[in-house]
């Protein structure tokens, strides 16, 4: 199972991404796109929306499943891929590579809440 050690996680099966900017970058684990399998639908937030910590805010629907994506803390979506909404199969493909969303946290200090590849690690082998 990849889990990039560069990457902070969270017990729902996201990923998160610091940017210099700022601005965190989440995605799906590749647990968590393996679990659901061939991925055919992606919903997104749309930008401007104000989230609350682990408020489901996305959507991916897999022939098997349909998963709701929660966000990893607070703050305002800032950007969202339609890359893998018009190609959902991307996040088969490489988790790590296609994002869904952008968001500018409420609180920056909240990235060093989540679980580090490690803990992740874990989280998954224990599942």
């Amino acid at each position: 199972m990849n889990v990039p050690s560069q990457l902070r996680y969270t017990e729902s099966h996201e990923w998160v991404r610091a940017e210099a900017d700022g601005t965190v970058t989440i995605g799906i684990t590749d647990h968590a796109q393996e679990a659901l399998g061939d991925l055919v639908f992606i919903e997104l937030p749309a930008v401007g929306r104000k989230l609350a910590a682990r408020e489901a805010c996305a959507v991916v629907e897999s022939v098997k499943a349909a998963s709701d994506v929660y966000a990893p803390m607070a703050g305002e979506v800032v950007g969202a891929n339609q890359d893998v909404v018009s190609a959902p199969e991307k996040l088969n493909a490489d988790a790590y590579a296609n994002w869904l969303y952008k968001l500018k946290p409420a609180n920056a200090a909240d990235v060093g809440g989540l679980l580090d590849a490690a803990a992740y690690s874990k989280l998954i082998a224990e599942a």
